[in-house]
């Protein structure tokens, strides 16, 4: 029997050598160290022997165990750290290696444009403003003078939110809100989006972007509004840019004017973009009504004033030749990759 656990104790030592997981080790110990092992098999026959013969051989079989234990143990320490070195080496980074380049991001043309506008004005001495897009009917109509049957207050075009509160349809109620908080004077221009019920085609979007602008203090003219809009024209398009101004109706303003820049198409020939007429329409504007004046708590006797309101797809359009609006908002790299 000492013969056989010698044996065993070799055979056993191979066994965990040749092991090369953990999955081989976990199956070794089951066959070596287990209940159905062959060293229990050897230690369930020494009832037949004798006393001594008992206590020889069950000192051999247990250190027998003891051994193929920590041998199973040290085997199992090395495997993983094995393991653990093939990973790393698989996974190792080389920080010396050049990077992918990524690709760099830029602004969207209306928003590099409304940084442009923005400055121009703040240049001129204008403040800028923002206000809520979800407006109430009181500053959006009621207060600038646009009365109940007016057709802008239909619900084919405009979208309400309820009888009273709906999606501004321009940043003019900027104009009330502002004139309300009774500083005076007046300088400032208010970016924002705007929302009407149209369709969608190359010059129309149900959202879009206008600029307001509004002066109000003592001894403000027509003449002043004309020069600001002439010097604003030349600066975002160049000194050669062409622009004119015709009659209009506003109900906020009282006279109204209309600002048109010569088309960029077809330079004053007439063409679909401009539907024939060589001109493209950028602004409205005019003085702004007493009665909108006197809404706002202050004297028409004592101020007077203007107010324009822009397009601002328009205006980008105009400065960089684009003859579809709907280009803005298709999220094609190719068109938004041009304005780095």
């Amino acid at each position: 029997m000492k013969g056989k656990l010698q044996e065993l104790r070799n055979r056993a030592l191979e066994i965990i050598n040749n092991a090369v997981d953990l999955s081989a080790l976990e199956q070794a110990r089951v066959d070596l160290l287990g209940k159905k092992s062959e060293l229990s098999g050897v230690m369930k026959q020494m009832g037949k022997l004798t006393a001594d013969e008992r206590r020889e051989l069950g000192q051999m079989a247990n250190e027998l165990r003891s051994e193929l234990e920590q041998q199973l143990e040290s085997k199992k320490a090395a495997v993983a750290a094995a393991a653990l070195e093939l990973k790393l080496k698989s996974e190792r980074i080389d920080v010396t290696a050049p990077g992918k380049k990524l690709p760099m991001g830029n602004q969207h043309p209306l928003h590099l444009v409304l940084d442009e506008i923005k400055e121009i004005f703040v240049g001129m001495g204008y403040e800028i403003v923002d206000g809520p897009e979800v407006e109430y009917d009181l500053y959006n109509f009621e207060m600038l003078n646009i009365p109940r049957d007016h057709p802008a207050r239909d619900t084919q075009d405009t979208f309400y939110v309820t009888d009273n509160i709906l999606l501004r349809t321009q940043t003019s109620p900027m104009q009330v809100r502002t004139m309300l908080k009774g500083k005076l004077p007046i300088r400032v221009i208010v970016p924002g989006r705007v929302y009407r019920s149209d369709e969608v085609d190359a010059t129309h979007s149900p959202v879009f972007h206008q600029i307001e602008g509004l002066v109000v203090d003592k001894g403000v003219t027509l003449g002043d509004l004309k020069a600001t809009l002439e010097v604003f024209a030349k600066r975002l398009y160049g000194d050669d840019a062409v622009v004119r101004f015709h009659p209009s109706h506003f109900p906020f303003t009282e006279p109204s004017a209309e600002m048109d820049i010569m088309c960029f198409h077809c330079h004053g020939e007439g063409c679909p973009l401009c539907k024939g007429e060589g001109w493209i329409e950028i602004l409205g504007c005019g003085m702004v009504h007493p009665k909108v004046l006197e809404n706002c708590g202050i004297d028409p006797e004592v101020y007077s004033g203007w107010a324009l309101g822009m397009g601002l797809e328009r205006v980008v359009m105009r400065k960089y030749q684009i003859d579809d609006l709907r280009l803005f908002y298709e999220n094609d790299l190719r068109f938004l990759t041009q304005f780095n």
